[in-house]
């Protein structure tokens, strides 16, 4: 394995280091290819400066003994062969969507041992030597595989205390020789899976917003990428996040998330934390959701804290392409508007909008600010 040099990285406090070069620093870790594990590996004790975080104005409103939150778990049994049941899931998919922007799922189909190797696999990518992992790492927006730690490293306030694998599945998808060995097989099977999943939640999306229920899947773009996340055991998890505060870009999002929490979300100004549960997926609304809905749906803003314990394992399953390669425009919906509801976004492409998401990074401001329209 790679030795990495963490005195340049921890003794950052100003009293030992007053001249403090971010960009040199930012630089210096980036060119480890270790990520986060490697200084964790590397028996670091303090939080390197590139990763402190400001407090999140939201955290006074919060009180972490009283403000543990179960989100509605929707079950999915039979929602194809008992029209009652699929109308009573219907209901529950608009209210959560339009209060909270996220709910659970239990019974949708993937099997508690797909879950629990998925789990399995991205351990064993990041678990692996270095020198085996470096091979896949890269900046380079569009590639089918991608491993790095923040993908917003050099944009972004702060860093975040993860690394991440990330994959590119549809409208394409990588050679099986281009997916690591250690999380190949389970990828490909999970992928599956999970995109049959996302099939069925357009369609609860589309009659949840009073639409013919194959809309969304025939209007929206039908990418969608696997992004797996790796929080190793921080020695001083207050000072940093595991993920930023921010909401998702795409038009909605599927999670999968093991035993040890930290997921939060803001809900009446303030932090929820949100405990797992077991066997269920987390699904949450995402910006182009949210502007094609109008605001009917909300992409409720959510955060991951970093924690003494771990390493904590999630894969976020994302539905809306970043490929960007089409020209169709996203817009509200022409079918929800009226004289009462006017369009509250001017429409954008998908190149346009993953650009600024690209650009300003997980830097807790609204995607969609700058797609408002003028009241």
């Amino acid at each position: 394995m790679a030795a990495i040099n963490t005195t340049q990285l921890e003794l950052q406090s100003p009293i030992l280091q007053p001249i403090y070069d971010r960009t040199s620093e930012l630089k210096a870790f980036d060119e480890t290819k270790a990520g986060v594990k490697g200084l964790v590996d590397a028996g670091i004790t303090h939080v390197p400066r590139i990763f402190i975080h400001k407090p999140d104005p939201f955290d006074k409103n919060s009180n972490p003994n009283t403000t543990e939150f179960i989100l509605p778990i929707i079950d999915l049994e039979n929602i194809n062969k008992d029209a009652k049941k699929h109308d009573e899931i219907v209901d529950k998919v608009r209210e959560a969507s339009e209060t909270l922007g996220f709910f659970q799922v239990i019974n949708h189909g993937i099997p508690d041992s797909v879950l629990e190797e998925m789990y399995n696999g991205v351990r064993r990518f990041f678990e692996q030597d270095v020198e085996v992992k470096k091979q896949w790492y890269s900046r380079e927006t569009g590639k089918l595989v991608r491993y790095n730690s923040n993908f917003d490293l050099f944009t972004s306030p702060a860093a975040n205390w993860k690394d991440s694998i990330g994959f590119i599945l549809a409208p394409q998808r990588p050679k099986l020789e281009e997916v690591p060995i250690a999380c190949r097989d389970i990828l490909m099977e999970y992928s599956t899976q999970v995109m049959k999943l996302g099939c069925s939640l357009f369609g609860l999306f589309s009659e949840a917003l009073g639409l013919n229920p194959d809309y969304l899947k025939e209007n929206c773009e039908n990418g969608c990428s696997v992004a797996c996340h790796y929080y190793p055991a921080c020695p001083q998890p207050e000072k940093t996040m595991g993920t930023s505060r921010h909401a998702d870009s795409d038009f909605f999002t599927v999670l999968l998330q093991d035993h040890i929490g930290g997921l939060q979300i803001v809900h009446q100004n303030q932090w929820l934390n949100v405990p797992p549960t077991p066997g269920a997926l987390v699904v949450n609304i995402g910006d182009l959701l949210q502007l094609m809905s109008n605001d009917k749906f909300v992409g409720a803003e959510h955060r991951v804290l970093a924690n003494h314990v771990g390493p904590r394992v999630s894969v976020a399953s994302f539905f809306g392409s970043i490929l960007h390669t089409s020209s169709k425009l996203f817009e509200p919906i022409k079918e929800l508007l009226s004289e009462d509801n006017p369009p509250k976004y001017r429409a954008t492409t998908m190149q346009e909008h993953m650009q600024h998401f690209r650009a300003k990074g997980l830097d807790g401001n609204s995607n969609l600010l700058h797609l408002k329209l003028q009241p």
